[in-house]
């Protein structure tokens, strides 16, 4: 059970990093920001910090369920 909890936090920190990289690239960080007055330079800076952190989480959580499915697929041979 605790080897599918894992595979199972692994698969929501990759997708919840690919959402935030969505909420960023598609403008709604930019827009919630300039809703609550924080627009300009900064609200520029924290659309890119929040677009580059979504970006890693996607990346290392990715790297982490390819690894994991990897060595579980490596332990089972057959149909896999």
């Amino acid at each position: 059970m605790s080897n599918q909890s894992g595979i199972l936090g692994v698969f929501l920190g990759f997708l919840t990093g690919v959402v935030w990289l969505l909420l960023a690239l598609l403008g709604f960080i930019t827009d919630f920001l300039t809703l609550i007055g924080l627009d300009g330079a900064l609200g520029d800076i924290l659309n890119i910090v929040v677009a580059l952190i979504g970006f890693l989480t996607s990346v290392w959580f990715g790297l982490c369920l390819f690894k994991k499915a990897w060595r579980y697929c490596r332990g089972h041979k057959h149909g896999c």
